[in-house]
């Protein structure tokens, strides 16, 4: 027994940290940063005010996790974000396909609980800081309410990733809340005082059907009268629960930070009125058996403070893909803006528009202005309220989390502060190990003379040349335009044929494109156009010559425009950095197969080429003659790990049953490091909850690898892999003259490299 006389004072337990780098919010953005800084001999503190990591992400909200890849549903092809968020996807693909929040939960808190330099304080929230000088913070205090406990840590680098930005906030760091006018940033795009200046919170819920029927009271504060009170109430339907109803959205008109509890109470009214819609109103007798099997007790928020960097992304930066110096990630999703009267409002749910194209982040986007030891993460970067529609969705935040977490490596062993990473020196160094660890940096042209790959003499026992995807049973309809994506080389185009089956005789038309820039994978520039004489009959190949001469290696799309009656046969094959898409639309991310925008909005009108989603998008059987080198062992010495501009990957003839690399030198090297890049299929989208996903593991990977020296030991063996990076260190730096990859077996498919990493670590 413990008896506590009365005393005049008393404390709370009070622990001190004192660390490297400490990261307020564990969203997507700040675990990444977190575990990018750990891996590289960072200690971090990482306080989370939540019991799970995740933010938006977690079981909490239970939003998907996406960026540039937009369900598929843009003309971003190979687009997913790399690093550390591209291995959580992956693992957690191959955990849960099914796509369980609950799941996803463990695998956060499992990937940084593993990261021995991390402290994660959960279930803690900031509540002040303390300033070395005006310019510099020198320790935050934090209180966890589950142990009753302060913590004062202390760190010469922090990050906000805190969603709000409590810490930027108190620190005195410069920032803005609500939308620019039009002519700051020269944004056309800029919302008026009827759109409104704010994006606001949504609550989501999850039905589940039971074997017999289930009765719904609604609590007295449900919202009453859906039809008269919400405009767009012939939106809801049997199927939309869950993020479907992300327009269920309120408080755009509000204080986004101080009125969430206000903003809170008011979604729980919509959405168990809606519920009581579906469930009570008659109109929808199939929901009979539906029960609600839960409803999110916090909102997800999307936007209140944003803060000022050296440089603020605009409109034109994501619209026009402008190249900055600095870039140390990139983005991809749409220009997405919402109402600010949410679901109250007449105007659609959202007004969004794509570029043609990924854009580069630069890295003075990420830390603030005035506040000389301070990282910003997640929403918070710096960027206008136009450019934030599209750098706030939470692939895109962890990508330039993992730019952070790398920048405050370089930081703490050098002693910089924060701006000094944009120095020359550093800026190369930056990148180089951003490029190391797996981040996609698009029209980064830095070759990494680290990298001893650079030094040897590759050879392969065998390359697969692009000459037949020889033909199956199944056939596609040409009733829309189909095309195939392929990697052309520089100099004439060969002839290309298509397998087919017509019902008539005439003509159909053949097109070859290409992106106006290229990088792209937007079908903009006709370079030829033909019409090819089809017969009746079965299994037949029609031939074109396009007569197009190339001056650089670029990806090209050979398009067969709709004909009725005519179908293409499929392929029962599949080939990495190859793809087939058709010109349609997407309705999750676009109402029509051609973006049509308003006149001087600042956008650009473009047709949507978009593929199906696996176990569909087949390749149409083709011949190319002569064969394009497309996937030669060349390949693994460029400058990306997946498809972009080139294709990036040796494949072996499909012919050779022991498929290898070798690598010579003319004398000993030192190595403690390699990294294998496999191909795990960039542009499939990932999404972390509620999507299924029809692959566990990416047909193309290697499954089953060995590294050999050059005395034949084995001194790496995996038979298990399904990720796209394998990193393989060594205590001992191993001392040879050759190594030899032996790739055994594959989740399926023709094993593709993306690239390959000899050396040593900085």
């Amino acid at each position: 027994m413990i008896i506590v006389d009365a005393e005049n004072h008393r404390d709370l337990k009070n622990i001190k940290l004192s660390t490297d780098l400490t990261i307020i919010g564990g969203g997507l953005a700040g675990v990444c940063t977190a575990i990018t800084a750990a891996r590289e001999g960072v200690k971090v503190v990482l306080i989370q005010d939540r019991p799970v990591l995740g933010g938006n992400a977690s079981s909490e909200v239970r939003l998907w996790a996406l960026g540039a890849t937009s369900h598929q549903g843009n003309n971003n092809r190979w687009a997913r974000e790399g690093g550390v968020i591209n291995e959580i996807m992956e693992e957690n693909t191959w955990r849960n396909c099914e796509g369980n929040p609950l799941f996803f939960d463990a695998l956060l808190l499992e990937k940084v609980r593993l990261e021995e330099n991390i402290t994660l304080l959960l279930n803690t929230a900031m509540v002040s800081i303390e300033k070395k000088d005006e310019k510099t913070i020198e320790s935050v205090r934090a209180f966890s309410t589950q142990d009753s406990t302060l913590y004062d840590i202390s760190s010469p680098y922090f990050c906000d990733s805190s969603g709000d930005g409590i810490l930027g906030y108190l620190s005195g760091g410069a920032f803005r809340i609500g939308a620019e006018k039009a002519d700051e940033f020269n944004e056309p795009f800029a919302p008026d005082q009827d759109y409104g200046e704010l994006l606001g919170h949504t609550i989501y819920f999850y039905s589940k059907k039971t074997d017999k029927p289930v009765k719904f009271v609604a609590p007295e504060f449900a919202l009453k009268d859906i039809t008269k009170k919400i405009p767009r109430y012939n939106q809801i339907s049997a199927k939309s629960t869950g993020c479907a109803l992300w327009w269920l959205e309120y408080g755009g008109r509000m204080d986004t930070i101080h009125d969430t509890e206000e903003i809170k109470w008011e979604l729980w009214k919509v959405a168990y009125g809606v519920w009581d819609y579906l469930k009570n109103s008659g109109k929808f007798p199939e929901m009979e058996n539906h029960t609600l099997e839960w409803m999110g007790n916090i909102p997800g928020k999307r936007e209140s403070r944003r803060f000022e960097g050296d440089y603020m992304i605009s409109q034109s930066d994501i619209i026009e893909q402008k190249e900055h110096e600095d870039a140390v990630a990139m983005g991809g999703w749409a220009v997405d803006l919402h109402p600010s009267d949410g679901v109250y409002s007449e105007k659609s749910g959202c007004t969004q528009y794509h570029s043609k194209g990924v854009y580069q982040i630069p890295y003075r986007c990420l830390y603030s202005r005035n506040i000389d030891n301070l990282f910003v993460g997640g929403r918070l970067i710096s960027a206008s309220h136009i450019a934030f529609g599209s750098t706030r969705v939470m692939m895109t935040t962890a990508h330039t989390g993992q730019a952070t977490g790398m920048a405050a490596a370089l930081c703490v062993e050098k002693k910089l502060k924060v701006r000094d990473a944009l120095e020359k020196d550093n800026m190369h160094e930056l990148k180089t190990r951003l490029l190391r660890s797996g981040q996609f940096i698009p029209h980064h042209k830095m070759t990494d003379q680290g990298n001893l790959l650079h030094q040897a003499k590759l050879e392969v026992s065998s390359e697969r040349p692009l000459e037949l995807i020889e033909e199956g049973e199944e056939l596609l309809a040409m009733d829309r335009a189909r095309a195939l994506i392929f990697p052309a080389k520089k100099g004439r185009m060969p002839k290309i044929s298509f397998c087919y089956q017509s019902e008539s005789m005439g003509q159909v038309e053949l097109q070859l494109r290409s992106s106006a820039k290229v990088g792209n994978f937007t079908p903009d520039t006709i370079l030829s156009s033909k019409l090819v004489e089809i017969e009746v009959g079965e299994k037949q190949w029609l031939e074109c010559d396009f007569d197009v001469e190339l001056d650089e290696d670029q990806y090209l799309f050979a398009c067969v425009m709709p004909r009725e009656g005519l179908s293409l046969y499929s392929s029962e094959e599949l080939l990495s950095a190859v793809m087939t898409v058709a010109h349609i639309a997407d309705p999750k991310v676009a109402k029509s197969a051609i973006q049509e925008a308003p006149e001087g909005s600042g956008f650009d009108t473009f047709e949507f080429w978009i593929p199906e989603r696996r176990p569909g998008g087949k390749l149409p059987a083709v011949r190319f003659n002569p064969a394009i080198e497309a996937f030669a062992v060349e390949q693994l010495l460029n400058n990306y790990t997946r498809p972009f501009i080139q294709s990036n990957t040796w494949i072996a003839d499909h012919s050779d049953s022991e498929p290898q690399i070798v690598l010579n030198w003319e004398e000993q090297k030192s190595i403690s490091q390699i990294v294998l890049n496999f191909d795990t299929d960039y542009d499939h989208a990932m999404e972390s909850v509620q999507f299924g996903h029809f692959d566990r593991a990416m047909p193309f990977c290697v499954k089953h690898f060995q590294v050999l020296n050059g005395a034949g030991e084995i001194i790496a063996e995996d038979a298990k892999n399904h990720h796209a990076r394998v990193e393989l260190n060594f205590s001992e730096a191993i001392q040879t003259d050759q190594i030899i990859i032996k790739l055994i077996s594959t989740h399926g498919l023709a094993a593709a490299v993306n690239g390959i990493y000899i050396g040593g670590k900085y």
